[in-house]
């Protein structure tokens, strides 16, 4: 295929194929397409004429076929790191690295990667010459090993740690030492060693930073049921130093991007697996995720501190609580031009949480700048299209550094670069726990579905280099604004709640409260996604994550903890929840081909003919807690409740003793017949949020965890 150079031809470069199963393996084959510069024929082959014009010059175009190993048994996973062509699949070694301890341990792993020592040479020449090719096809075999093992020392050096005695690293070191002997590999897995034989000491500093990094201890606060004496208590003795709120604009801002960057740059990639994540309250799972639980205290510990503030002194006039509310807003537009979302997020969670939000006479003393402000950065978290305002402004932030890069002149200095962006980890631990929610680990025949880890890999790679960005900040502790915010009062939620009353007592809801654009209906947005499908492209992907178009959102019940004043609930924290905050609900992006022969899983709240991803919790006093499981045209009420207890944790022969309800949109319920087919009972029109309560009658507690 031959084309001149002003008329390339508008192919795609990669064409998907189909699938081939070899060896118990599965493999998806796609087209390549590359284009390569073909000699003029007046060109002698040692090129010492004068170039030929690019009149005279053709385009050559070369297909080749590209296969990508899509599910497979354990064994030949290994033996894919070792002997695949990295050329035609070069994500396979990193994704599989970065993914594997969701399906199988370390130690598993180097049973099959490390192979055993070679047996002493023979003394004979003539045996030597026979055994010449098997010995160069073991050193390439172990140079392959070697730098595996090399990469994987090098990031994710976690994956060895199992004190006391390390088994894992020692059985590196063991073969290393006999096949690479004196290596940079060799030398790594040592220093490793000694870093994890120190790790006592260092591991109670880091404890200690990350506690320190992690906001402000809750103070001691008074009975849920006395929100007078709350008030007496803040007339009291106040402690010595400057308030958080005394300290300027910026001065604040960039201490808690300072703090954000330090605990987001310790974040294990490995810890964001939905595998790994999901299992966070599961008795004696407290050490679960270390890294993640400390981004989430320190969401959850600036939502507390803007709570703290606003509410902690009820005995304020209108106006004054206006001027704190203010300078909220102002921290979080300093926020944004750090470009810090997660703090950016966590002051607009207060600020929309019901203590505040339904403060209408303070509301109605906040000035009209601060409150356009206001209203333009609650957009930024919109929850529509699947949150796509929030996902489409830092793919912005990073495409932009990007082009200054690129902008450099080659041999010229790098420009300065503007630091972060810092994101809200929350966005990516959803996608992340969604993703395991709707694709199965293992496959038909016992096939480790290992499409699901490339996908997986695909989150966990742009964490990565959203950390290494972050290291471009440069600020400095201040002290004394550290001290104020771990001094802050924090106040929990059901006392936000009463003091929130005792400010401003039940009313009408408030006409001057800033209004947050509302969710469009379900309909409409299947409905808009599918006028977008017909009109795509024929070489586009409708579910192409790198599509700002190809998600959708669910929708979110009420999270005030009473049924009165009622308003958009706070976006959520990324994680175990403090008591000022919501579990997450951020959807999982649809993306090409879920599974290897079923079709694409729905997610919450998009239909399809066959299944469907749905959040159910327990109406307990555990908080609003949502697990998310996968529904089917098949399953009726008895099995869905039976999974749903399952997620959370509660004894399933209590099963019969729980009614199924569909939350609809108008604070209204829909109860789903204890035998009826749930995917046909359910209202489609609806978001795919359930709630499970016990029969009249019941006496048992359920002990479902909570966050």
């Amino acid at each position: 295929m031959e084309r001149s150079a002003g008329q390339e031809l508008a192919l795609a470069p990669v064409q998907d194929w189909g699938e081939e199963t070899e060896d118990g393996a599965v493999y998806s084959v796609s087209l390549r397409r590359q284009r390569s510069q073909r000699r003029s024929p007046g060109e002698g082959p040692g090129g010492s004429q004068t170039p030929t014009p690019a009149a005279d010059t053709f385009l050559h175009y070369r297909t080749s076929k590209v296969r990508a190993l899509r599910a497979a048994r354990l064994e030949r996973l290994v033996s894919e790191l070792v002997s695949g062509d990295r050329e035609q699949d070069p994500g396979f070694v990193p994704a599989f690295l970065a993914t594997h301890r969701a399906f199988v341990p370390t130690a598993r792993v180097l049973e099959y990667l490390l192979p055993p020592p070679p047996p002493p040479p023979p003394p004979s020449r003539v045996e030597n010459k026979k055994t010449e090719g098997q010995d160069l096809s073991f050193n390439k075999n172990l140079r392959a090993v070697v730098s595996v093992l090399g990469s994987w020392l090098r990031d994710h050096p976690q994956d060895f740690c199992d004190p006391p005695t390390h088994p894992d690293l020692g059985s590196v070191l063991l073969f290393l030492g006999w096949a690479a002997p004196g290596s940079a590999e060799a030398q790594e897995a040592e220093k490793l060693l000694e870093n994890f034989s120190e790790e006592p000491e260092g591991k109670q500093q880091e404890e200690e930073l990350l506690v320190t990094w992690a906001g402000p201890p809750r103070a001691q606060s008074p009975r849920p049921d006395s929100p007078e004496g709350f008030v007496e208590e803040e007339e009291g003795p106040r402690r010595e130093g400057p308030d958080l709120l005394d300290f300027s604009v910026g001065e604040v801002a960039e201490q808690l991007t300072l703090m954000d960057v330090e605990l987001f740059s310790r974040v294990r990639s490995c810890e964001c697996l939905g595998s790994v994540w999901s299992q966070r309250d599961r008795p004696g799972a407290s050490g679960v995720a270390p890294t993640v639980r400390a981004t989430v205290a320190q969401f959850n510990a600036v939502t507390g501190c803007v709570l703290g503030s606003v509410l902690g002194a009820p005995g304020l006039a209108a106006a004054q609580r206006a001027q704190r509310i203010e300078k909220w807003i102002r921290i979080a537009q300093c926020c944004r031009e750090l470009r810090n979302f997660s703090s950016l997020r966590a002051i607009l969670s207060a600020l929309q949480s019901n203590p505040i939000y339904r403060l209408k006479r303070s509301w109605g003393a906040v000035s009209r700048e601060p409150l356009s402000t206001f209203r333009k950065l609650s957009q930024i978290f919109s929850d529509e299209n699947n949150h796509l305002s929030s996902r489409e402004i830092l793919s912005q932030e990073e495409a932009t550094e990007g082009a200054q890069q690129e902008d450099n002149p080659p041999g010229s200095l790098p420009s300065k670069l503007s630091p972060g962006p810092v994101p809200y980890l929350g966005t990516f631990l959803t996608d992340l726990v969604m993703l395991d929610t709707a694709l199965p680990d293992m496959l038909e025949g016992d096939l480790i579905n290992f499409e699901k880890r490339r996908k997986e890999w695909e989150i966990l790679a742009r964490i990565q280099q959203l950390q290494r960005r972050c290291r471009s900040y440069s600020l400095s502790p201040h002290p004394p604004v550290l001290a104020a915010l771990r001094a802050q009062r924090q106040l929990s939620e059901e006392q936000s709640y009463r003091v929130s009353r005792v400010i401003e007592p039940p009313a009408a809801s408030c006409p001057t409260s800033p209004r947050v654009r509302r969710r469009i209906s379900l309909t409409k947005r299947l409905s808009a996604k599918l006028s977008r499908e017909k009109n795509s492209s024929p070489g586009s992907s409708p579910g192409d994550p790198s599509s700002p178009t190809s998600s959708l959102s669910p929708g979110s019940p009420p999270s005030s903890p009473r049924s009165e004043d009622r308003h958009l609930g706070p976006p959520a924290s990324p994680g175990p929840q403090g008591p000022s905050t919501k579990v997450p609900r951020l959807p999982l992006p649809l993306g090409p081909d879920l599974s290897l022969t079923s079709p694409r899983i729905p997610l919450p709240g998009q239909q399809s003919s066959e299944a469907r991803v749905i959040r159910i919790s327990i109406d307990n006093n555990h908080g609003n807690l949502y697990r998310s499981i996968l529904l089917t045209s098949q399953d009726k009420t008895p099995s869905v409740v039976q999974r749903a207890l399952q997620k959370h944790n509660v004894s399933q022969p209590w099963a019969r003793d729980y009614q199924l309800f569909q939350v609809l949109p108008g604070d209204r319920e829909l109860l789903i017949p204890d035998n009826a087919n749930v995917f046909y009972a359910m209202s489609p029109a609806a978001p795919g949020d359930f709630v499970l309560r016990q029969k009249e009658g019941t006496r048992h507690t359920p002990s479902a965890s909570a966050s």
